[in-house]
């Protein structure tokens, strides 16, 4: 649905934050991070609405942007 890919400035890891829609009518961010070609970490956490959703996801990619994570070109 909607999704942000960071890159670190070597470009040899990624951050990936994505905000779905559930079965159960609810809204998830799914968060992926790890090295390029391997194999990546995952987590989910899921939210009442898409704003709790939002508000969630956007917390991640700051802390990711902090990290020293850049958008994707």
């Amino acid at each position: 649905m909607i999704e942000a890919l960071l890159y670190r400035s070597s470009q040899t890891r990624f951050y990936r934050v994505e905000i779905t829609l559930n079965l159960f009518a609810e809204a998830s961010v799914v968060i992926e991070w790890g090295l390029i070609g391997g194999k990546p970490c995952q987590r989910v956490t899921c939210h009442s609405d898409l704003r709790a959703a939002s508000t969630a996801a956007d917390r991640y990619r700051q802390r990711a942007i902090k990290r020293g994570y850049a958008r994707a070109a």
